[in-house]
């Protein structure tokens, strides 16, 4: 739609458009006003990320509102009449808890219908995952989730699924942001609804997503002579209350404590700062719930239900917190020793897929196993992608990312807290059904691979200012990176935007077989790996630290995380980033 435009002549671009009068009003006061407002409203164009399209509601084309949300749809709308000529399409439409979630999945069921798309529409908020089932479930062409995911209440965002219920990965998301930049005009976008072709999905979709997750239950043994676990739940006022509860139920675990407090879907998020698992103090309700009714397990679930934070406890029977990295650790390790007890561990067929900055450690409990880790970009339409070139010839069992998120089956190809708890919790049956708990089963997976210290700094850098120092500073890190990093020296180079890998030490390269994208990564001689990738949703540049230690008894394990606090403290010292 834009030709080469200033934020000023982007702005009067709009004004002279068909949209709505008060979108006018707002973007006379911009264009009136702080020249800065108006340049973060309109600097650039809101584009698809790892997470899809996503930013702060408001008016203008760096802002989630009804014209952005609709050319995405319009421009997605144009790509599937193409991809499938002379075809019956339908797509499935669900939105979270967020503030007018609603509002923009109506706006998108609208659209779709009136290009003549049938529209299978939520009628009320579900989760992420669930949308995923949906669109296997009725042979859906694509899919739309209205979520932010974690994101602070400001934001509201757009997920573009494909056939098979992963994220749009190339070359479709390329494709359709071709599609959205071919839109002329807002009056290209189709809102007058064909109401025949949008059909309201009921609970009807509810049953059938929850058997497909009682369906993987690898012990039922364990969760019926165990189902008397205590167990903490919080929704973070999301759509996780809608389903979570209900799995486990249906599983047969009924002493489930709901956070009241954090049970009504609210957009506001009026208990926590930020609606995210990887934050303490979201948990913290729950936390307090679980220490006054002595619970097992504590976990909570953000605003769209696919990421699941926990917590477990310790030694002093006080509640910890589980980082992302030893929570999909912990379930890759319950998964192997499970399917290994019941003898359905196929090391042919079977295998585990995480990213690229998640914990080695799976990595390594895997080739014990002798099954095979692939190792993929952030982003779970990367994991989903290795499960579409396997499908029919091997199986996917399980795997994740260090930000909370997991996969249970190929069922669902996006990562789902709810299928995710249901595992936990019957994990948290296994270790009971050996006399111990969570922290128990942390502590024998450290003994038997190594303790394992992984942590990351999020440096957050807003607007259009910190997009520039954000690429300031990965250009920094490719035109003068450490040679050494914690004491050891830097042995390899991974650089995945140029797709080559640098073995300092040997002097040599190879290419690296990954699609480009900005990721840098330093190996050290000892093991340790530093990744540094700025967020696709987000205006943070993120650092991964992750460094390991061998240890020969239970009570190494506190001395050897502490050393390996410090080595992480030197490396975060190393490179500047205070």
């Amino acid at each position: 739609m834009y030709k080469i435009m200033s934020p000023k002549e982007k702005a009067e671009f709009w004004l002279n458009q068909n949209i709505d009068e008060d979108f006018k009003q707002t973007i006379r006061d911009l264009l009136d006003g702080d020249e800065i407002e108006l340049t973060e409203a309109f600097y650039k164009d809101l584009e698809f990320g790892t997470g899809g399209l996503r930013g702060i509601m408001g008016v203008g084309s760096n802002r989630m509102n009804k014209y952005t949300a609709g050319m995405a749809t319009q421009g997605l709308a144009n790509y599937l009449l193409k991809s499938f000529p002379n075809q019956d399409i339908s797509v499935a439409v669900a939105y979270d808890s967020r503030n007018n979630s609603p509002f923009f999945g109506q706006i998108v069921a609208n659209i779709f219908s009136a290009n003549g798309i049938t529209v299978y529409l939520f009628e009320e908020l579900r989760p992420t995952p669930e949308l995923s089932f949906a669109i296997r479930y009725f042979g859906c062409k694509a899919g739309v989730m209205l979520t932010a995911s974690h994101n602070p209440k400001e934001y509201n965002g757009y997920k573009a699924y494909w056939d098979d219920g992963a994220q749009l990965t190339p070359p479709h998301d390329v494709n359709v942001i071709k599609e959205v930049e071919a839109i002329g005009s807002f009056d290209d976008i189709r809102f007058d609804p064909d109401e025949s072709k949008i059909i309201k999905i009921s609970d009807e979709i509810d049953s059938l997503y929850v058997n497909s997750i009682t369906d993987l239950v690898l012990d039922p043994e364990v969760i019926k002579n165990n189902n008397d676990i205590k167990i903490v739940y919080s929704s973070i006022h999301g759509t996780g209350i809608t389903m979570v509860p209900r799995t486990l139920k249906a599983l047969g675990f009924n002493d489930i404590a709901i956070v009241e407090e954090q049970a009504e879907p609210d957009g506001n998020f009026p208990t926590v700062v930020y609606p995210n698992p990887e934050e303490s103090e979201a948990l913290t309700l729950a936390i307090n719930l679980a220490a006054s009714i002595d619970a097992d397990i504590v976990m909570a679930t953000d605003p769209d239900a696919d990421r699941v934070g926990i917590a477990i406890k310790d030694h002093d029977d006080e509640f910890m917190l589980v980082n992302g990295n030893q929570l999909a650790s912990l379930l890759v390790n319950y998964i192997l020793i499970a399917r290994k007890k019941n003898g359905s561990l196929d090391p042919v067929k079977h295998y585990i897929v995480k990213t690229i900055v998640t914990s080695e450690l799976i990595d390594t409990m895997c080739e014990a196993y002798g099954i095979d880790c692939f190792n993929t970009l952030t982003g779970f339409k990367f994991i989903a992608t290795i499960i579409r070139e396997l499908e029919g010839k091997r199986e996917f069992i399980g795997g994740g990312e260090e930000s909370y998120g997991f996969m249970t089956s190929e069922t669902v190809r996006d990562k789902d807290a709810v299928a995710t708890c249901a595992l936990i919790a019957e994990m948290t049956a296994y270790a009971k059904s050996l006399g111990e708990g969570v922290i128990d089963l942390l502590d024998e997976m450290y003994l038997k691979y190594g303790v394992w210290y992984e942590s990351m700094k999020s440096i957050t850098k807003k607007g259009k200012a910190g997009a520039e120092e954000i690429t300031a500073m990965m250009q920094k890190f490719r035109s003068n990176p450490p040679t050494s990093l914690g004491g050891t020296r830097v042995r390899i180079i991974k650089d995945y935007q140029s797709g080559i890998e640098s073995n300092l030490i040997a002097n040599n390269s190879q290419q690296l077989d990954f699609p480009s994208s900005n990721v840098l990564q330093f190996i050290t001689e000892d093991g340790s790996k530093i990744s540094a990738r700025p967020s696709g949703t987000e205006p943070k540049i993120k650092f991964y630290f992750s460094v390991n230690e061998k240890i020969a008894a239970l009570n190494e394990i506190d001395p050897a995380k502490a050393r390996l606090k410090l080595k992480v403290d030197q490396i975060i010292n190393d490179l500047s980033l205070g």
